[in-house]
């Protein structure tokens, strides 16, 4: 059995100059997609929050609707009360027992009094409480209709692009497998570090690709020959010679 043939340093910038062009296709492919896959989950978290928050308010409200019933129900029987009281004045034989029953009277129509107040005040939260469900039911119909948009959108593009996006994937899954493991990690840490994930760029006109820092003659030349890993001394990524890398 034939052994395996060992990679050159040159074999491996070439595997790690392929891998980022693999990868910078599938760059451009998240690019068209933009912040549509954000935008999608930050509308579904929202519509699930003003569904938390409608239903929140509908049973503040209806807790509302039970304390107003309740303080009518109070009002009623201090109604009730009164009356019987009034009646009973009329049949008492003495001061005390007529100032008693008065004291009773007296404290039923504060009951009535504070009972009133408190309908008010709930009537007055209650108009709030539907006001907010009105918003909260408006605003989320408007948020619905965005995911739909938004959803529409994504799906459009994922299905003009899931073909060549997976078949770039795996172009880059085999890139990969060529690539020695400590290589890798470091392409993946830089690539990572810069938001346009480019790792490994090419020398042009002089410069280095990623930051256009000034490369010298002596370092471009190193970096034709292929024979070591050379890394811009300005912005850490790897640099090639794209002749070479393409030879």
């Amino acid at each position: 059995m034939a052994a395996a043939k060992e990679l050159t340093i040159k074999d491996s910038l070439q595997s790690l100059w392929k891998l980022q062009k693999i990868h910078s296709k599938i760059d451009d492919i998240t690019i068209l997609k933009g912040e549509l896959p954000m935008e999608v989950s930050d509308l579904e978290d929202e519509i699930v929050g003003l569904e938390t928050r409608t239903l929140k308010l509908e049973a503040e409200m209806k807790e509302i609707e039970a304390d107003i019933s309740g303080r009518k129900n109070t009002i009623a029987a201090a109604k009730i009360q009164i009356k019987k009281y009034e009646t009973q004045q009329n049949a008492v034989k003495n001061s005390r027992e007529f100032d008693a029953l008065a004291k009773e009277i007296e404290l039923n129509k504060l009951d009535m009094e504070l009972g009133e107040k408190k309908i008010r005040e709930f009537g007055y939260l209650k108009e709030a409480k539907a006001k907010a469900i009105e918003d909260a039911k408006e605003i989320f119909e408007s948020k619905k209709k965005d995911l739909i948009k938004k959803k529409e959108e994504l799906e459009r593009i994922i299905e003009e692009t899931e073909k060549e996006e997976t078949e770039f994937a795996k172009k880059a899954e085999k890139a990969e497998k060529s690539i020695e493991p400590r290589l890798m990690g470091s392409y993946n840490r830089i690539r990572e570090s810069y938001r346009n994930g480019l790792a490994v760029v090419a020398v042009s006109r002089n410069s280095c690709g990623g930051c256009y820092a000034v490369v010298p003659p002596q370092r471009q030349a190193e970096i034709k020959q292929a024979k070591k890993i050379i890394i811009c001394e300005h912005c850490g990524r790897i640099l090639v010679d794209e002749a070479a890398m393409d030879a």
